[in-house]
């Protein structure tokens, strides 16, 4: 069997899905993209197709080693997003091919379904209670939210009573038996964190994400040592030599993204990482179909799993929604807060073409905001 094209998609409202198709016609899917720099992963995937085409689609690991290591220069977002939506759909034409789902090529499932969570709030939180409520009426057993929008460089007791009121409102709404979580997004500093944090505590956030930006990592055991609060990071981190310190400082929870951190392959090895240092698994997955049936895949097969990001009716999804793209929702269909497994071959999903082609001849041009303090100054988004 021989790689014969990649083709990539544009898709609304966020979103680059890529299409190998092989010479026996089987067909594989995945989505790299880089939220905002989605042209960008597109040019990066058609550079890559060329080394891909007249290949072996079964030789994944060989494929995922030329690709990473193969230039001079490695690494990145952009390159490393490609790299993950390569290596899904080459997983996906595996599964395929052998008659089976791609847990079951990871070694087997270890689970039977995997918690997901839902979000609430949007960038900028306000009211969340009856969000909440709705989450909780829908089946979900834990939601996430941000901690606040725009953060003061060092907040103001008014802007920390704010987070702590609606992360209260939160708990009291969920009860003792379900889960919050709270996402810092990295607008906090160190020293805001540490201020913010213990304040948090009584209300036992599930974890407490991203408190620091990655190039900030030099400060994060300081942070996780003040913290009572099991701390979360990596969605902004590309592979497993970059997972490595946050895991020395002591973070419970690891949050690579399967379109982002080199695919399937790389993030079943910063779990296993993640497992030698005693921490758990909850993939960043703010994304497309496509994305959540491969982090799904690997939830199915990883010991130290803890939850899994989902973006059904997420706010960013304004022209388009995680189900408009494939032809049957089912495997999608939530349980008490939890995807049942998925045992179709393959990523266990059908790609819905003639939508996702339709949907290019559209395309999107979606930015992050970018945001300002009242002084004028950037701040962080």
């Amino acid at each position: 069997m021989k790689i014969e094209r990649v083709e990539t998609f544009l898709v609304p409202p966020r979103w680059l899905f890529c299409r190998v198709e092989t010479d026996e016609g089987i067909v594989g899917w995945g989505e790299p993209v880089v939220e905002g720099r989605a042209e960008v992963v597109r040019a990066a995937v058609e550079v890559l197709a060329g080394y891909l085409v007249g290949e072996d689609p079964l030789r994944i690991e060989h494929h995922w080693q030329v690709l990473t290591k193969g230039g001079f220069y490695r690494g990145g977002p952009v390159l490393s997003s490609a790299v993950a939506g390569l290596d899904q759909a080459l997983w996906d034409i595996a599964g395929q091919a052998y008659g089976a789902p791609v847990h079951a090529l990871l070694g087997g499932p270890v689970r039977d379904r995997v918690r997901v969570y839902s979000w609430v709030g949007g960038d900028e939180p306000g009211e969340v209670a009856a969000e909440v409520a709705a989450q909780v009426e829908a089946g979900f057993t834990a939601v996430k939210m941000n901690a606040g929008g725009r953060l003061s460089p060092l907040p103001t007791p008014a802007e920390i009573d704010d987070v702590v009121r609606r992360l209260a409102a939160a708990r009291e709404v969920l009860g003792d038996h379900r889960d919050v979580a709270v996402d810092f997004h990295g607008r906090a500093g160190a020293a805001a964190v540490r201020r913010i944090l213990p304040e948090l505590a009584a209300l036992r956030p599930l974890f407490a994400e991203e408190p620091l930006l990655p190039e900030q990592g030099h400060a994060l055991h300081d942070v996780v040592t003040c913290s009572p609060i099991p701390i979360a990071t990596g969605e902004r981190l590309y592979g497993r030599a970059e997972f490595l310190g946050p895991l020395r400082a002591g973070v419970a929870v690891v949050q690579p993204d399967l379109s982002h951190a080199g695919g399937i392959s790389e993030v079943r090895r910063i779990a296993a990482l993640a497992e030698t240092y005693g921490a758990l698994l909850a993939p960043h997955c703010p994304l497309g179909p496509i994305a959540l049936a491969a982090s799904a895949q690997v939830a199915f097969a990883t010991p130290n799993f803890l939850i899994q990001e989902q973006s059904v009716g997420i706010h960013y999804n304004e022209e388009a929604d995680l189900l408009d793209y494939v032809v049957d929702p089912e495997p999608f269909r939530f349980v008490d807060g939890h995807l049942r497994r998925m045992d179709a071959p393959g990523l266990g999903i059908t790609v819905d073409e003639e939508a996702v082609r339709r949907a290019d001849r559209t395309g999107h041009a979606w930015r992050n905001p970018v945001w300002h303090h009242d002084d004028g100054s950037f701040a962080e988004w």
